[in-house]
């Protein structure tokens, strides 16, 4: 007999398909008793235990530490997984797995934007003892996690600030310039004449100067724009971001020379008005009001929030006001109320170089688009340069910085301020 290639598994199949039937009666019984078996002597749902930081720093990791009960009836493995929300981003895998040996698993995220997040929802899951079934637990966590403005530039700031009060810089900063007398000193060559307290002189027959110091507890207030133009972003970090952490850095270094500090943020309306603190103990207050200042795509009402800022200040203070303007119509508003506002106090505008746009105005064109941006761009910084030049011409303080220089800029105004006795 002649047989084709298919011809065995041909007579396979004739041989097998008639009693299919026999072989599913006895072994799908014998499957589905198993499965049932393993999900009965499953182990029942373990005990475990989360610990993570109620608050974290943008861009840094968030460390989410898994500890279960391995006692009783405990299955011998089991795998985790955590629902964030989209301020919380995990670094590897949502999931972990835990062997049969281990009591302990780490998952961690990393937190890409601030404000307020948490872990939502956790998923727990593990086999039967045959580990032909698997059994699964939701439960709802809720738990918040507060995503702080990232202060590393502060800390190395304040580490720059304590090697210059070592060094003896921060002693001339508050002794020998201001207007509270401090002591009287053995006039020497180089200082200024105009200290010589000529009455002692006359009186220990040798020139004798006043030596002054910079007054303490000043109040600096900190308004922070939360509105729409200040969410756009700036060297890929959004505007309001870099004004946070200039501002930490400032309030470091103000709650550092005994002055009160202040934080107040607004859009539409005032959103954060945490009244003055003082020493650094308060600074981590200072981080967390900070965290809490959310995004907004809403226009920024310049007359409401100066006004209730102004209205809350029962002292002169230093008014630090972080924001953007693009146009001299759009900036009319905050002129007037920027003007009512320095009638009482010493106000600071301070607002971030925009080098893309300044790119763009002095880029060489190549084709007809290249002219038209260039042109619109030069509008914009001109009518940006006629706001700042009116709030110069008011009497207003102004700084433009780069966005990664503005929060040394601003300590240096700072204590420019103080040298001068304007606060």
């Amino acid at each position: 007999m002649l047989l084709t290639a298919g011809a065995p598994v041909a007579l396979l199949l004739g041989v097998l398909v008639p009693h299919l039937w026999f072989i599913g009666l006895v072994w799908v019984p014998l499957a589905l008793t198993l499965i049932g078996l393993d999900a009965l002597f499953a182990a029942s749902s373990p005990h475990f235990q989360l610990e993570f930081p109620g608050a974290v720093e943008m861009g840094a990791p968030l460390i989410v530490e898994i500890t279960a009960d391995r006692r009783g009836n405990a299955p011998l493995a089991l795998e985790f997984a955590i629902a964030t929300g989209p301020r919380l981003v995990p670094l590897a895998d949502d999931r972990v797995r835990l062997r049969p040996d281990e009591r302990t698993a780490l998952i961690a995220f990393t937190a890409v934007r601030r404000g307020t997040d948490g872990l939502r929802q956790i998923w727990l899951r593990w086999t039967g003892p045959l580990g032909l079934i698997w059994r699964q637990r939701v439960e709802t966590l809720d738990r918040k996690v507060v995503i702080t403005p990232d202060i590393r530039p502060v800390r190395a700031a304040a580490a720059m600030l304590l090697r210059d009060a070592q060094a003896g810089e921060m002693v001339r900063i508050d002794r020998g310039e201001g207007s509270e007398f401090d002591a009287l000193a053995e006039w020497r060559s180089g200082m200024e004449r105009r200290t010589i307290d000529w009455n002692q002189s006359a009186r220990h027959l040798k020139l004798l100067a006043r030596e002054n110091r910079i007054e303490r507890n000043n109040q600096v207030v900190f308004a922070i724009d939360a509105g729409r133009a200040m969410c756009e972003p700036v060297a890929g970090l959004p505007r309001i971001d870099r004004a946070i952490s200039a501002a930490l850095l400032a309030a470091y270094s103000a709650l550092k020379l005994g002055d009160r500090v202040g934080l107040f943020g607004f859009d539409s309306k005032p959103r954060i008005a945490s009244g003055t603190v003082s020493g650094t103990r308060a600074f981590p207050l200072m981080q967390r009001l900070a965290g809490e200042l959310d995004y907004s795509t809403a226009e920024t009402n310049f007359t409401l929030a100066l006004a209730t800022l102004a209205g809350d200040l029962t002292r002169r203070s230093l008014v630090i006001v972080f924001t953007e303007f693009t146009d001299q119509a759009g900036a009319e508003m905050m002129i007037r109320a920027a003007a009512n506002l320095m009638k009482r106090h010493l106000v600071l505008f301070v607002v971030l170089e925009d080098a893309e746009l300044e790119a763009i105005a002095a880029a060489e064109p190549h084709e007809i688009d290249d002219v038209s941006r260039a042109v619109a761009a030069a509008a914009m910084l001109r009518e940006r340069r006629i706001v700042v030049s009116r709030l110069r011409h008011l009497g207003i303080h102004v700084l433009e910085a780069a966005h990664d220089g503005v929060g040394p800029a601003l300590v240096r105004q700072y204590l420019d301020f103080k040298r001068r006795n304007l606060l």
